[in-house]
């Protein structure tokens, strides 16, 4: 990189591409970066004040909801003006986000939905969608990492399956509960081969949308049946933040508080596991 002229307030040479540059060699997310590059790349970053991120964020998606123009502009950029911090070259920069209303995109799904929908499935012999629905729902799995899941990483002996996790490129163990154990041994799983078929996500919420249209059920997408469900029913079951946020493979706290918890009980400590809250009442 080239020599780095500095100020009391920050790089008085470096521009916001070269800092975009140095944050995704640093490990950055690149996705959303390049037309924020394009509007704002050739700006010192000591010229950036906070309103020109969201003026930003308006040019680039003008007729976008303000969680998209958070999501695929102010978020991406204030990543980057944070590492700029963090290199010296720029003074903090405190970035607001645009008010958003909570998304009710992805609502959790409760235990009178995954029984209608698993007897629904498996009345429709799908039983592979059965499964990767309770696989998600108990695991906290994307569906992404679900999908690419094989037979020889499945271990029943231990009773736990390993996944390629697809945001972090990172191994992880999810722990089987007793109905994914019957349900996963009884698919005859192989090794080399999917465990549950599906190659495409797409072609997963599409099935789950036909199931939940035949069980005249509302139709939850796979992020909702899994992510979202695992930690609101954890949250309500009385685990604590360290304990489903370890399970779920989530890092930050702050973004499993806000996005994925949706207490409806917050305060009441429930002593029954995943497995009692089914079929706890037979």
């Amino acid at each position: 990189m080239k020599e780095i002229e500095m100020t009391g307030f920050g790089a008085k040479n470096v521009t916001f591409d070269e800092a975009a540059e140095s944050y995704i060699k640093h490990g950055g997310e690149a996705r959303y970066l390049p037309k924020i590059r394009a509007h704002i790349g050739d700006r010192l970053l000591i010229e950036i004040p906070p309103a020109a991120i969201r003026e930003m964020a308006m040019e680039l998606y003008p007729h976008a909801m303000p969680s998209t123009r958070n999501r695929q502009a102010v978020t991406p950029a204030s990543a980057v003006m944070f590492h700029a911090h963090d290199m010296g070259w720029a003074p903090p920069l405190r970035i607001r986000k645009f008010k958003a209303p909570r998304s009710t995109k992805h609502s959790p799904v409760n235990a009178a939905w995954l029984t209608a929908f698993l007897a629904q499935s498996d009345a429709d012999r799908l039983y592979h969608l059965s499964a990767l629905v309770i696989f998600m729902n108990h695991t906290a799995a994307r569906v992404s990492e679900a999908i690419e899941l094989t037979g020889e990483w499945v271990d029943f002996r231990t009773r736990t399956a390993t996944l390629v996790r697809t945001k972090t490129d990172r191994m992880a163990k999810r722990v089987l509960t007793d109905e994914l154990v019957f349900r996963l041994h009884n698919l005859g799983l192989r090794e080399g081969e999917r465990v549950f078929r599906y190659t495409n996500r797409a072609s997963v919420n599409e099935r789950i949308r036909a199931v939940c249209r035949r069980a005249r059920i509302d139709f939850r997408p796979t992020h909702s049946v899994g992510r979202h469900s695992f930690a609101t029913n954890a949250m309500n079951l009385g685990l604590g933040i360290k304990t489903a946020m370890e399970a779920g493979g989530w890092r930050s706290s702050k973004v499993f508080l806000e996005t994925y918890t949706h207490s409806e009980n917050a305060g009441r400590i429930v002593a029954e596991r995943f497995n009692l809250q089914r079929y706890g009442g037979m």
